[in-house]
């Protein structure tokens, strides 16, 4: 359990400017993310642009995370899909491939009922060999998984946590103060991870980490000492980027930054496209803005 509390990083899929998965971009950013301090990672998720790959390049890119990360951090593979029998054999295969946990989001465009969403949720429980970490993200799927279902589900001895990401404060608390013991609740949102853990919760999976991974982990790491002064400085020091990082869809502003370091390039997949010129405008002065942040720390 203590190996998901701290920041985590939903980890981007770099692309050649071909439009292929370009691995060699995506081991320098895991070797780079862990040298930072980054606590765990996230392959294949929505960040990952995971829709747009096949199946067979999930399996890819997850494989390369594990054998990249040499156990030196925990690494969690993303699966979902709108289909619940598909979803289980892919579970089990992200299983097999010495992940330490499977992060799978409520299905998107179904709308399923609530007691749909909870069915759905313990197949893939039952199904994985690793502990399962449940994705509430409604501004992507349309569909909100009440507090009340989370709960029922966080008693399954296979889920581990939520990710949370509805951006609803209150819904949030309510996880938090009655979950069951050993339950994490991480913040699926960059700017709500210092309020999410000051109320209890247990971390962050992170968008923005992939671009300044040593500044996310430390607001992260001093929110959960209580250090509140330290975390109140980073988080204001990474709010200019927290807010670059979403004026267009994720994840064309942090891959636009990521390029903008000289890490990998901007491509995304198509229905996505590359950042706009405003865009990469305000990464420039975020970065900046961090930078300058650290140095007057």
């Amino acid at each position: 359990m203590t190996r998901f509390r701290g920041a985590g990083t939903a980890l981007v899929t770099p692309f050649t400017t071909e439009g292929r998965i370009d691995f060699d971009a995506l081991s320098k950013l895991i070797d780079w993310q862990i040298d930072q301090g980054i606590d765990f990672l996230v392959a294949c998720g929505s960040t990952g642009e995971a829709q747009t790959l096949s199946r067979e390049e999930r399996e890819a890119v997850v494989a390369a995370a594990v054998r990249v990360a040499k156990g030196r951090v925990p690494v969690v593979a993303g699966a979902t899909s709108s289909d619940t029998a598909t979803l289980v054999d892919e579970v089990k295969a992200m299983c097999g491939l010495g992940v330490q946990a499977v992060m799978t989001a409520c299905p998107y465009y179904n709308k399923p009922t609530q007691a749909g969403l909870e069915r759905h949720f313990t197949m893939m429980a039952d199904a994985a060999s690793v502990p399962l970490i449940v994705y509430n993200v409604p501004g992507r799927t349309a569909i909100n998984l009440d507090p009340r279902t989370t709960l029922r589900l966080a008693r399954h001895p296979n889920i581990l946590a939520v990710k949370e990401a509805s951006g609803n404060l209150g819904q949030i608390a309510r996880i938090i103060a009655e979950r069951p013991e050993g339950f994490l609740v991480l913040s699926g949102d960059d700017p709500l991870a210092l309020a999410v853990i000051a109320m209890g919760g247990d971390g962050l999976i992170s968008v923005i980490s992939n671009a300044a991974p040593n500044a996310t982990a430390a607001l992260v790491g001093a929110a959960l000492r209580s250090d509140l002064a330290a975390a109140r400085s980073l988080h204001y020091a990474l709010l200019p980027l927290m807010d670059a990082c979403f004026v267009e869809s994720n994840p064309i502003p942090v891959k636009a930054a990521l390029a903008l370091m000289g890490r990998m390039s901007p491509m995304v997949r198509l229905p996505l496209l590359p950042a706009a010129s405003s865009t990469e405008a305000a990464l420039r002065d975020a970065l900046s803005h961090l930078d300058q942040a650290r140095k007057a720390a």
